[in-house]
């Protein structure tokens, strides 16, 4: 079947992905055995995690990623999450993302790419009072760390709205606030800049780094791996971003916390966020002309 045909299957099924009483986790199975990709599931602290693989020829005899001797190790790994709020259709926050994944997924599968690696983690969402050691990510990349890893992590997150690339500072951010270690600030910084020169290279011309909400970062650098956030939003919501950091520098703060935003002026957090987690995040908020353009970024990331 040929790729083009996959995609359309692919994104077929992202209305059922959205629905109300969505079992995720089996349709993203279904989904990604739909797609001939080759996948193994990892299940940590009751959370499952999806590795969408190169492809290797015969796959019989391959262990779990728990089990293989650093299958990241050297890669680019592009993350993003498959939980969602409850209540809320989830759409942006992370339908899109995972579809986008998937389909960059099958174009570095045709293109015979090899140093990569896609990973769907359970449990980006917490509830109000849970702490980052909580979040799927972070059992997550405690296991990385233990198999030993060179990789580079990019977090897709809320990627469906919106025809400008951000790029995070959210984690250099909290990092020169906090005093992390020097060497985790530099491999931050160092993703940070590969997807911007990415970006440049691929010729996008809507391009913007500033501080957003967390998402699976969160949970990698509390156990201290580096993870550079990708997300997306319309120009005219970027210029305001823009523009209210540079009246109130603290937004920068209460956009890294949950809590904060909370008591943040609304008008100041960007339309497409204030929209996340909740009943609003629907289909008809998405803009599929700039799907193209995350998957281009992506693919590149990976050498693809």
């Amino acid at each position: 079947m040929k790729d083009n045909c996959l995609t359309k299957i692919i994104w077929r099924r992202f209305k059922e992905f959205i629905a109300p009483d969505a079992n995720r986790f089996e349709l993203l199975k279904q989904i990604i055995e739909e797609a001939a990709l080759d996948c193994k599931v990892l299940e940590l602290a009751d959370h499952c995690h999806f590795f969408i693989l190169p492809p290797r020829g015969d796959t019989s005899k391959l262990e779990t990623p728990k089990a293989e001797k650093a299958p990241h190790a050297g890669r680019t790994i592009l993350v993003a999450h498959y939980d969602r709020c409850a209540g809320s259709p989830g759409a942006n926050d992370n339908s899109a993302g995972v579809f986008l994944l998937l389909e960059t997924a099958m174009k570095l599968k045709v293109s015979a790419a090899k140093n990569w690696l896609v990973i769907f983690t359970d449990k980006e969402e917490l509830h109000c009072g849970q702490s980052i050691v909580e979040q799927g990510a972070y059992k997550l990349a405690q296991e990385l760390k233990q198999l030993g890893t060179a990789a580079q992590i990019f977090c897709f997150d809320a990627c469906g709205t919106g025809d400008t690339l951000v790029i995070s500072t959210t984690a250099e951010h909290l990092l020169k606030k906090e005093g992390n270690g020097k060497n985790l600030q530099r491999s931050v910084k160092a993703l940070q800049m590969l997807a911007h020169n990415t970006a440049i290279n691929l010729g996008m011309e809507k391009v913007l780094l500033a501080p957003t909400p967390f998402s699976d970062d969160a949970g990698f650098l509390r156990a201290g791996l580096a993870a550079q956030t990708i997300t997306m939003l319309p120009a005219a919501e970027c210029a305001h971003l823009v523009a209210e950091l540079h009246k109130s520098p603290d937004l920068a703060g209460a956009l890294i916390n949950a809590e904060l935003r909370q008591t943040c002026r609304a008008h100041a957090i960007p339309e497409t966020w204030r929209n996340l987690n909740g009943p609003r995040d629907s289909l008809l908020r998405l803009t599929p002309q700039h799907f193209r353009a995350v998957i281009r970024f992506a693919q590149a990331l990976c050498g693809g």
